[in-house]
């Protein structure tokens, strides 16, 4: 096969394979969040429903804690803060520049 011609339709993989297991750990993909998570450590009393129910692994915990966000990987969903049983939630959602301005 001529590398200048595309594959046709049976030449092609089938679609939503992961060929490479583990490779996500490859792919920044928290650089397209407009909302960044905060933990308040004051109100958390380290339930990890957070860490329960965030899509991307993003909830850093040691040691059976809380400890903070892999912002790496965080997309900004705001699932964390959502499931968090506490009133007022131990985590908000703030827009990402107002996160870099405030130094967090």
């Amino acid at each position: 096969m001529s590398e200048s011609r595309l594959k046709g339709w049976k030449e092609l993989p089938i679609g939503g394979l992961i060929l490479e297991a583990g490779n996500s750990e490859e792919y920044n993909t928290g650089s397209w969040r407009a909302f960044r998570p905060v933990l308040h450590p004051e109100i958390c009393t380290h339930d990890l429903m957070c860490w329960l129910y965030c899509p991307d692994a993003a909830i850093l915990v040691e040691e059976g804690k809380m400890m903070g966000f892999d912002l790496k990987h965080c997309k900004g969903c705001g699932l964390c803060a959502k499931v968090c049983p506490h009133k007022p939630s131990a985590i908000t959602m703030v827009e990402e520049g107002e996160a870099e301005q405030a130094g967090k």
